[in-house]
């Protein structure tokens, strides 16, 4: 994928050095549509003196607005929040570190996606339950139903059982469907990337969409209750050491930040 130069000159004017910037949402499940805005999503580095200090640091920067008529929602979170919630069962972020659309990455980016490896717990399943139920219940509220809610629980629940399964995270429906075969999803998924966002279902598909929900999130439960992967993540101290390592470069006045930050055409 070429990066949009748009997106390129938004991440650009980060207030923050950047550990890394990528991009998630419908262009990262391979499902956007013609007028999809782009969702970039990234770690920056708070100088030390932010973070030591008594004021409040800036640990999530946010920037919503159209570049040149291009949508745009950016959001960072410092490095020490990001880690944090690395540790925990949220499959957001380890989307977004191991998202192979790159705007900008450095060589700790690439480091924190092996230390991340031990972030990954069988307890990451519930992440992506709830993820789905609440798809599910958004999905159930248009009328007619929409595509793009329907595709997000399917992403969803495909994204949680292949984790569960491999350890792997892979984010692209179309990728996942390689493995699962739903012989639905391509269909819906040209619906949604050859029209608007609002594109809609007939009401008849609804019941059908029902079952294969049902069924799916079934096998999401299972694959978390038969899981080799470990029940508490594993990489406490690789992060600390990595966050400190980060911490400390912002004292140097001729580094404020990670090394060489670096750009990717995907």
């Amino acid at each position: 994928m070429i990066i949009d130069p748009r997106v390129r000159a938004e991440v650009e004017q980060h207030p923050y050095p950047l550990l890394f910037a990528t991009i998630s949402g419908a262009h990262l499940y391979g499902f956007p549509s013609p007028d999809s805005d782009y969702d970039l999503r990234g770690v920056h580095i708070l100088p030390a003196a932010d973070v030591l200090g008594l004021h409040s640091p800036r640990d999530t920067v946010e920037v919503s607005g159209t570049r040149a008529g291009l949508k745009i929602d950016l959001v960072t979170h410092d490095a020490g929040k990001f880690f944090r919630l690395l540790l925990r069962k949220n499959g957001y972020v380890l989307e977004q570190l191991y998202s192979p659309l790159i705007v900008q990455t450095t060589p700790e980016h690439d480091e924190l996606k092996t230390i991340a490896r031990g972030c990954i717990t069988r307890f990451h399943v519930y992440h992506y339950v709830g993820f789905a139920q609440t798809q599910w219940s958004l999905f159930e509220k248009y009328h007619p139903p929409r595509v793009k809610p329907l595709l997000y629980v399917y992403r969803v629940l495909l994204t949680g059982i292949h984790l569960m399964r491999t350890g792997q995270v892979e984010a692209n429906l179309s990728r996942l469907n390689e493995r699962f075969k739903l012989p639905f999803v391509a269909e819906l998924i040209e619906r949604k990337t050859t029209t608007e966002e609002r594109a809609s279902l007939a009401e008849a598909d609804l019941s059908f969409h029902a079952t294969q929900y049902a069924r799916l999130r079934d096998d999401l439960e299972r694959a978390g209750e038969v899981s080799s992967l470990p029940q508490a993540p594993t990489a406490i101290d690789a992060l600390s050491d990595l966050l400190i390592r980060l911490r400390v470069r912002t004292l140097s006045p001729s580094q404020t930040g990670p090394t060489g930050p670096s750009t990717a055409n995907g």
